[in-house]
């Protein structure tokens, strides 16, 4: 008798630790390091957030992109931004057909599941904004018709330091819809003898099929782990932290620029989902405080006289959690 399958809605948090698990199985089978990166790409997926890499050039943020994505099975595209690049080239168009004597969309790569935004401030800001719908409802509207994109559209974005020649630094509106920005640092001594051993021989391109990683998850796995989480339970005084947290960066004098409700919104989202990846279904004051940098990180301006000073937005994230009494 075959065994009638079990519904994804129904999972459980001993279900989505196992799932994480996996996954973090198959991306280490090809990405060395970057643990941190990999456990923060993991909470923004179960907290279904997009992510924004940022490293110099050869920290293999790409690469682990396309590892995180070939691991959960999901409909992948990318898109390598240009500064040629246009918005039709990231939406698709509408063409009209001869034969029909109708207009037939053409979609373009944004209608994937995971979508790989490769070197997004290498284009202008017109076509960045190409993806400010997508991000944000999950649909693409062309020739004022709406297009519904999966409702698990993720985005994975990768950019080169601000301080580098030949970028678009991205708008204020489009860094707010990124739950995390992410910092891909350079690998330790050890892990970079273990990468020139792995990949030194290696000629070609890599690819993380070429290094036993394969798909571990779909779709309909990752809604329900999803879905698991949304019913983690957020404590009032938790909420309460959260609020007086977000609204303590719009309090500072050293920030020209606070965070947003929807950084209070995605950090709470963030938080169960880091609770469910430590078994968890309630969530602590310690899961804000992992998450709040990488959160808040890219939503902060620094004030003129901040910037003369030399203080930092990271030191002043750290500060601002420090002096957030936090419930017991």
């Amino acid at each position: 008798m075959t065994a009638t399958p079990k519904s994804p809605a129904a999972m459980t948090l001993a279900e989505v630790g196992t799932l994480a698990q996996s996954i973090r199985a198959e991306v280490g089978k090809a990405v060395v390091g970057q643990t941190d990166v990999v456990e923060a790409l993991l909470v923004a997926l179960f907290a279904q957030g997009h992510v924004l890499l940022e490293g110099p050039p050869g920290t293999a943020k790409t690469f682990l992109a396309q590892t995180f994505a070939a691991a959960l099975g999901l409909d992948f595209g990318r898109i390598q931004f240009t500064p040629d690049l246009m918005p039709g080239d990231i939406l698709g168009s509408n063409l009209f057909n001869f034969q029909t004597s109708a207009f037939t969309l053409t979609r373009g790569p944004i209608f994937c599941e995971l979508l790989l935004a490769d070197e997004i401030n290498r284009t202008p800001p017109k076509t960045q904004a190409a993806l400010l719908e997508a991000m944000q409802e999950r649909r693409v509207t062309l020739d004022g018709t709406a297009h519904a994109l999966p409702a698990n559209f993720l985005v994975v974005a990768t950019q080169n330091p601000i301080e580098s020649q030949g970028v678009y630094p991205l708008p204020e509106a489009q860094l707010d819809r990124f739950l995390f920005k992410l910092l891909v640092s350079y690998p330790s001594l050890e892990e970079e003898a273990r990468i020139v051993t792995s990949f030194g021989q290696r000629a070609g391109p890599q690819r993380p099929a070429d290094l036993g990683v394969s798909a571990v998850a779909d779709a309909a796995t990752i809604a329900a782990a999803a879905s698991a989480v949304k019913g983690i339970t957020l404590a009032e005084s938790v909420v309460d932290y959260v609020v007086r947290l977000i609204r303590a960066t719009r309090d500072s004098a050293d920030l020209a620029s606070g965070a947003s409700p929807r950084a209070a919104v995605l950090l709470a989202n963030a938080a169960r989902a880091r609770a469910a990846l430590d078994g968890r279904d309630f969530v602590l004051p310690d899961d804000v405080k992992a998450l709040a940098g990488a959160v808040l990180r890219h939503r902060l301006l620094l004030s003129p006289a901040a910037e003369i000073e030399g203080k930092q937005v990271e030191a002043l994230v750290a500060d601002l959690v420090e002096a957030t009494e936090a419930p017991r």
